[in-house]
């Protein structure tokens, strides 16, 4: 498998670079650093401007592959990698080709630079991404940096029992078995502040989110009875509840542990096999505080799941 990372200098590069190598590394995988520059127009301009700017994109791209590959050198070990710079009208258009071309299962980019640091920014060019990538978008936070020695140790799931999430814990399990790592199946909840009347007091508050956790736990069960049935179930299988006043505090009620990544499932209502986040999943993505694989929708992750199995 062929893990593509798309570089770039200024735009969370260098996190996107430390994530891929390890997932690279847990995997076994070669990886592939891309940056993206533009095309020159197609017909020639008589002030010959159109050789200047393909002289400048031509320079940029170079700048950026000897800085990417002199990276790589310093974290990748024995890893088999490379960098290349491609042309094209689009970053987001010319990513995708590059997946197709090289037959890529995963494609790993970095968050904005405007974000919080050690959390995920998602960009015009990653917001784009998700919405056309053929494969799992791998978010890295921003500042992202791999610490010696740290590999992959858990993956987590983030299940909440919607048309399509069987098919995402799938894949989740699959990765799991291929980095060798134990899997968490995580369900998020968040109370809103205005559901019930002061005079009601807290207790009310308390008996909804009882109620939940008990219909969220019956729903991880019945998704871990159906995943066994598959056979691939993770030997270290765990269930997880997460809840808040708001997203920051339900995804910080879990712990998380260095080299864990969370998996979540694309909105039901996307494009086939194409990633589109819903808004419960990008609130998701952006208070994770851990990387992110943003899963294509059913038919796509099924065919992922093939692939690892």
């Amino acid at each position: 498998m062929t893990i593509v990372v798309g570089y770039a200098v200024d735009q969370g590069g260098r996190a996107a670079l430390d994530l891929g190598v390890q997932l690279a590394r847990a995997a076994g995988d070669s990886l592939l650093a891309v940056t993206v520059v533009p095309r020159p127009w197609p017909t020639p301009s008589m002030a010959k401007i159109d050789g200047e700017f393909a002289d400048w994109a031509s320079a940029q791209g170079a700048e950026s592959v000897a800085r990417a590959k002199a990276y790589l050198a310093t974290i990748a070990g024995d890893l088999t990698t490379d960098a290349v710079s491609a042309a094209g009208k689009s970053v987001p258009g010319m990513l995708v080709t590059v997946l197709e071309e090289h037959g890529a299962d995963l494609l790993v980019i970095g968050s904005a630079d405007d974000g919080r640091h050690g959390r995920i920014a998602v960009g015009s060019t990653a917001g784009r991404l998700l919405h056309s990538s053929p494969v799992p978008v791998v978010l890295a936070p921003r500042g992202y940096r791999v610490k010696a020695g740290v590999a992959i140790r858990r993956v987590t799931c983030s299940y909440a029992a919607t048309p399509g999430a069987s098919a995402v814990l799938q894949l989740a399990a699959a990765v799991a078995n291929r980095f060798g790592t134990a899997l968490r199946i995580a369900t998020f909840g968040v109370r809103g502040k205005t559901m019930y009347p002061p005079e009601t007091g807290l207790h009310s508050e308390d008996v909804v989110l009882t109620e939940w956790r008990s219909q969220a736990t019956t729903a991880q069960r019945e998704a871990l009875a159906e995943l066994d049935a598959t056979s691939i179930t993770p030997k270290d299988t765990t269930l997880a509840f997460g809840a808040g006043s708001n997203w920051t505090d339900a995804l910080e009620d879990l712990e998380w542990d260095d080299g864990e990544i969370l998996v979540i499932g694309s909105s039901p209502i996307g494009p086939l096999a194409r990633v589109f986040l819903g808004s419960r999943a990008t609130k998701i993505v952006r208070h994770s505080p851990v990387p992110v694989v943003v899963v294509p929708s059913v038919e796509a992750a099924e065919e992922a799941t093939e692939k690892l199995v």
